[in-house]
């Protein structure tokens, strides 16, 4: 559901690069980073990134396929404070959708070793609802439980938007592959009440992680494209409260919206609190506003 793999120039990030943005982490106070991709665990010098943001005292999220988790577990345990796997489904929906052969299986072996050098590692996932695994919400659940993770989430596949490395808003026959057709939406409705029937106590404590009313609203999102209806923007103050950095230094106020600013060019602070980053933040209407009322992954971060 992302194109950021089809990046072509091979850019990545350098520990050095996040030198110049040193003080405007302390300044802005700063806590929580997520290391995204494409793929983290490709990056060279992960190593030395994480001990940048560890020696200024932030928490690092790793978000990951998993596929390299194995390979990578010692710098990982040492590294991150939790991860987050994206999991498509069971064993064989997963290996479907992912194209790789084996690849819930690789993931499994990569949790366990992960685990062996820090066995109190949180470890969570997420599970982009789509075409090929909207009957198999139950069946994520259990496959999420049988690699012994913390906790799992939905969110409805992205769409409509070119965020992600999206050149432009992927064409309808792109959509078509991913969006659910009348009768599918009908039919992950239908698991969706039986997920909340039969996992109640799971959703309660916190295993899945959103409520009742926030897994039917990834039907609703289904329904919504197909009928073309106005969307109902999410509660969000993402661009008020976090910034999105990529690997070229684009600076957005989220993963939707356009760059602002960019890092190369300046710091940290300067970048969010450039004009048009100002300007942007004191216009945006967050409930009106196209791009957020299609968001599927929202952020209301409370100090």
């Amino acid at each position: 559901m992302c194109d950021i793999w089809k990046r072509k120039d091979g850019r990545e990030f350098h520990a050095a690069d996040l030198e110049r943005h040193r003080e405007s982490i302390r300044t802005l106070g700063v806590k929580h980073v997520v290391l995204t991709g494409g793929e983290p665990l490709l990056n060279r010098e992960l190593g030395a990134i994480c001990e940048f943001f560890h020696d200024l005292g932030l928490r690092v999220t790793l978000l990951t396929t998993g596929l390299l988790l194995q390979k990578k577990a010692d710098v990982v345990a040492r590294g991150f404070d939790d991860i987050i796997i994206s999991i498509d489904g069971p064993p064989e929906v997963h290996d479907r959708i992912r194209r790789v052969s084996g690849a819930f299986r690789t993931l499994q072996k990569g949790v366990m070793e992960v685990r062996s050098h820090r066995s109190q590692i949180l470890i969570s996932c997420r599970t982009t609802v789509q075409k090929l695994n909207h009957t198999h919400l139950r069946a994520t659940v259990s496959a999420a439980r049988s690699l012994g993770l913390d906790s799992i989430s939905f969110l409805a596949a992205d769409i409509s938007s070119a965020a992600f490395n999206r050149e432009e808003r992927w064409a309808p026959e792109r959509q078509k592959e991913i969006a659910l057709s009348r009768a599918e939406v009908s039919e992950l409705e239908e698991e969706i009440e039986l997920l909340i029937q039969m996992h109640q106590e799971d959703i309660d404590r916190g295993f899945i992680v959103e409520s009742n009313a926030k897994l039917r609203r990834i039907g609703t999102r289904f329904r919504e494209h197909i009928d073309g209806t106005p969307p109902k923007a999410p509660i969000c103050n993402a661009p008020w409260v976090s910034a999105v950095i990529e690997v070229d230094g684009s600076v957005r106020p989220c993963f939707f919206h356009p760059s602002v600013s960019n890092a190369h060019q300046l710091t940290l602070e300067e970048a969010i609190n450039s004009e048009t980053a100002l300007s942007f933040r004191s216009r945006l209407q967050v409930a009106s506003n196209p791009v957020c009322q299609r968001c599927v992954c929202s952020l209301n971060y409370a100090r």
